[in-house]
């Protein structure tokens, strides 16, 4: 299901990609179900229960995007304002209990490591929760983090993965994404970056620069490099 990118490798014949940009909510953690069950508890301590087909409307969402059409959806009396820390709350205090890595991230993130790959964790979720998740993964794992309250303009915008690649020096055409949905890999394509997906809760099809993959499991610096065809013929990318 691989899209080939008709690219070649980076300056100075440094292999593509030059990084990998990775979402962090349910492409490298398993916590899309601790959103879900914060924003059911939270409205239901409003008197609202949330229909189960509301999920993969707000699945990836910014908190902003994803409280306007909560609160549209059920008329609970709240704001904006008042809603996103209830969530956030909510959501950390479930974090406390523990979660799980998605199958594969472990090794793909200690294998970009090794091998010297720039990376950043470019999420949607608030500071204080990336925070808290990348110091879990291990602060060591990125080389940069990014918010979704780091930016004027959270994802589906691509300000956070074109502020990524900027802080890493490199250009998003000579990055790859990776996500599961279809609001981060909005952000990640209008960005310009090849992007690699990993869906979670809606199905993504294949597509031009975007590769579908079942799970991390199937993702390794190999399969990465060979989203780039050689600058020239029968050459390598470069050491793998």
């Amino acid at each position: 299901m691989t899209t080939f990118l008709p690219t070649t490798d980076g300056p100075g014949g440094t292999p593509a990609p030059r990084a990998v940009l990775l979402d962090m909510d349910g492409t490298l953690v398993d916590t899309e179900n601790l959103w879900w069950d914060a924003e059911v508890a939270v409205f239901a301590g409003l008197g609202h229960a949330l229909a189960d087909h509301h999920r993969a409307v707000v699945s990836g969402g910014p908190m902003g995007r994803v409280g306007r059409h909560l609160i549209e959806a059920t008329g609970a009396a709240i704001t904006l304002e008042e809603l996103g820390p209830l969530i956030n709350a909510a959501f950390l205090t479930r974090l406390g209990d523990g979660f799980e890595l998605m199958p594969g991230a472990r090794r793909l993130l200690d294998e970009l490591a090794g091998q010297g790959v720039p990376t950043a964790l470019v999420s949607a979720s608030d500071r204080a929760v990336v925070d808290v998740v990348s110091t879990v993964l291990g602060r060591e794992s990125f080389t940069l983090t990014v918010a979704g309250n780091d930016l004027r303009r959270n994802k589906p915008h691509p300000d956070p993965y074109l502020a990524a690649a900027r802080g890493l020096g490199v250009a998003p055409e000579e990055c790859v994404a990776v996500e599961d949905t279809l609001t981060g890999v909005a952000a990640a394509e209008a960005a310009g970056c090849q992007v690699v997906v990993v869906p979670s809760v809606v199905p993504i099809p294949p597509a031009h620069r975007r590769s579908v993959v079942a799970s991390l499991t199937e993702v390794d610096l190999r399969y990465l490099r060979g989203l780039w065809p050689t600058a020239r013929a029968g050459e390598p990318a470069g050491p793998l």
